[in-house]
This record gives structure tokens, C-alpha cells and sequence, in this order.
């Protein structure tokens, strides 16, 4: 039995829908395998700005500090488009990155038999999809000084900063070359090294690590390729590094492997203190409150963190196990679902997948006591 203390961020629009369902299947993963889970709840994005002022309120990155673990929904919505920039959801979302050094984030994505049909890809392309995107995330345009809008000889003028130290690209590349050992030992650079001068750092970065492992075999790839590549051939990616804007828009491509961004969880890792969990989508605020999100990728997520944080890899297993269950019996969200398929809402998703949870481990008592 296990005793942890989860910080809980819902954030804005589904994010509070799909935290709420992620919370329902921990909790049932804690009646099933007898763990006590405590779940502290905090502000961030728009919801903390209408109550507190701040995106990221003081009191929240304490409870997170204080905390085994962060599960975050999603930031953002067009009622704080017109705010000026240090009141935008976006800072709380890369303030509490910074403030924790949640410096590598892990984008696994994997392809579903049961949803070959919602994907926009050929069968053929994308079945046995197995790769996961390992982004940077707490350096390059992002976070880079200076950043801003000015007056330059009477001309309006914008400039944002690409920024990284060489140990910032190494730890991030190293954490690559350590997963991709573990999986199937190929990891795929991506950078612009033709154009830009942090890209040829990185690639010089890439190399230099490649060394110290000799068992993982390292290519270079252009991330224009890249982008063609993951529709083209996704099955030649095993693990692909990269610096943080272009992480951002190759993972949110992959999403489509997938089927949808409903179906991509995430984990950002930290180098000091809890790491923090978060769906790859954002708040979709046309379906908020309506009942209709996916909450998959939420859910998905905790067992990343059940995983990685916790190394409670069965009551993972189990999640990931209920959620390919209760997708086989041809349950759908509607943006996963195709050709006439049942459609149902967000409860009647996360209570299908907490009943299968339920429903092995009764099975498995049951077969304990027999054995």
C-alpha cells in the first residue's frame, strides 16, 4: 500500500472535465490495488486570474512543490485573448515549467487497432505506430530574452530570442539517448542545423552524446523533413529530440496517428521535485461544459504518472489496459468517432473505463481466492 499526495491543476475549459474523470480512475486504481491517494486542488491559467490576478498564484506552485505529483488539465480561452501578456493563461503555464524545471517533456504516441477508422492516414501507414516525441521545454523562443515589441527608427519592431546553454541541449538530448535504450535504440535528432546556429550547437550536442552510447544508433534530421516524415513514415521513429517550439508543433502532427489530440498524454519531468502530467490538448473552449470532451489522454496521462513518478507500473498497466478495452468494445468520444459509431459523453467514457478497472480486479480476487 502507498500513501501519495497528488497536486491537481483543472485549469480552464475541459480541463476541468477531464481532471474531474482522471481523478474518478485513480481513485478506482486505489480501491483496487490499496493505495491512498490525497488530492490537493490549486489555481492556474484564466481561472487564477480571475480569482487572484496571476496566472500562477504563489500558493499553487507551493501546494505543487509540496506535492508526490501535478496533474494539469489544459490553459486558455478567448475571454483572455485581450489581456495584456503577463495576464495570458499561456505564463502560468510556462511559469510553473520554469519554476519547477520540468525540463523534458515525454510525448509517447501509439496506434490503437480499434481506432484505425479515425485516423485521416492510410491503415497501412499508420498501424504499429510506436514512437515517442522527447521535447525540451523550458529554454529556446519560449522562454528566450529579450522578447517583446518595440520602437526601432520610428518603425514598429517585434523580436523574440532563441536561448540555450549547452547543458540545458545536453540533459535534454542525454534523457533521449536513456529512453531510447530502453525501447528500441534508435533516436531521431530534429533541428534546422542548414539555417540556424542553435540548431548546429545541438546537432554538434547530439553527436558528442551519441558516444556514450554505442548500443543506440543516432540520425539527424532537418524538422521540415520531420513534419513530412511523420505522415509519410512514422514507423521509422523510434525516439525523436527536439528543442521546444519545434517539439511543439511535431507532437501535436503525431496527434493525428493517433486519431486525435483527446488521445495523446504527456509528462514533463522535472530535475529537482515532483514531475507534472497533462493531456497534449488545450481547453477547447467551443465544447467546455458541454460534456463532450475526451478525456482519454487525461487519463492516460495519470498512468504515465502512476508509471514514472510513483514505479506503480501494474496499476498503470492497468489503466492503459482498460482504456484499450473499452475502445475495442467500440466505445467513442465524437472526435474519435467514424461511420456511424456510438458516440458517448465524457462521464459515460471515464465510468466505462473505471468499471473495466473495477471489474478486473474483482476478477483477479476472485481468481486469487480460487487459485
Amino acid at each position: 500500500m502507498g500513501n501519495y499526495r497528488i497536486a491537481v491543476l483543472p485549469g480552464d475549459g475541459i480541463g476541468k472535465e477531464v481532471t474531474k474523470g482522471a481523478v474518478e480512475i485513480l481513485q478506482a486504481v486505489a480501491t483496487r490495488f490499496h493505495h491512498q491517494f490525497e488530492f490537493v486542488y490549486g489555481l492556474i491559467g484564466g481561472e487564477a486570474i480571475d480569482q487572484k490576478g496571476t496566472p500562477l498564484p504563489d500558493e499553487t506552485l507551493a501546494m505543487c512543490r509540496q506535492s508526490d505529483a501535478v496533474l494539469l488539465g489544459a490553459v486558455g480561452g478567448p475571454k483572455w485573448d485581450q489581456n495584456p501578456p503577463h495576464l495570458r493563461p499561456e505564463k502560468g503555464l510556462l511559469a510553473i515549467r520554469k519554476e519547477m524545471n520540468l525540463f523534458a517533456n515525454l510525448r509517447p504516441v501509439k496506434f490503437y487497432d480499434s481506432l484505425i477508422d479515425s485516423s485521416p492516414l492510410k491503415a497501412e501507414v499508420i498501424q504499429d505506430v510506436d514512437l515517442l516525441i522527447v521535447r525540451e521545454l523550458t529554454g529556446g523562443l519560449y522562454f528566450g530574452k529579450p522578447s517583446g515589441r518595440h520602437v526601432e527608427d520610428g518603425e514598429e519592431t517585434v523580436v523574440d530570442t532563441l536561448l540555450y546553454k549547452r547543458e540545458e541541449i545536453k540533459r535534454i538530448v542525454t534523457t533521449a539517448f536513456e529512453l531510447a535504450r530502453k525501447r528500441r535504440k534508435k533516436v531521431t535528432s530534429v533541428d534546422k542545423a542548414n539555417v540556424l546556429e542553435s540548431s548546429r550547437m545541438w546537432r554538434e550536442i547530439a553527436e558528442e552524446v551519441a558516444r556514450d552510447f554505442p548500443d543506440v544508433k543516432l540520425e539527424h534530421m532537418l524538422v521540415d523533413n520531420a513534419a513530412m516524415q511523420l505522415i509519410r513514415n512514422p514507423k521509422q521513429f523510434d525516439v525523436l529530440v527536439t528543442e521546444n517550439m519545434f517539439g511543439d508543433i511535431l507532437s501535436d502532427e503525431a496527434s493525428m496517428l493517433a486519431g486525435s489530440l483527446g488521445m495523446l498524454p504527456s509528462a514533463s519531468l522535472s530535475t529537482s521535485g515532483p514531475s507534472l502530467y497533462e493531456p497534449i490538448h488545450g481547453s477547447a473552449p467551443d465544447i467546455a461544459g458541454q460534456n463532450k470532451a475526451n478525456p482519454i489522454a487525461m487519463i492516460l496521462s495519470s498512468a504515465m504518472m502512476l508509471r514514472l513518478s510513483f514505479g506503480l507500473h501494474e496499476e498503470a498497466k492497468a489503466i492503459e489496459k482498460a482504456v484499450q478495452q473499452v475502445l475495442t468494445s467500440g466505445y467513442r468520444t465524437a472526435d474519435v468517432a467514424r461511420n456511424g459509431q456510438r458516440i458517448v459523453s465524457t462521464k459515460e467514457m471515464v465510468n466505462e473505463i473505471k468499471a473495466t478497472i473495477l471489474d478486473d480486479g474483482a476478477i483477479l480476487n476472485i481468481m486469487a481466492v480460487y487459485a
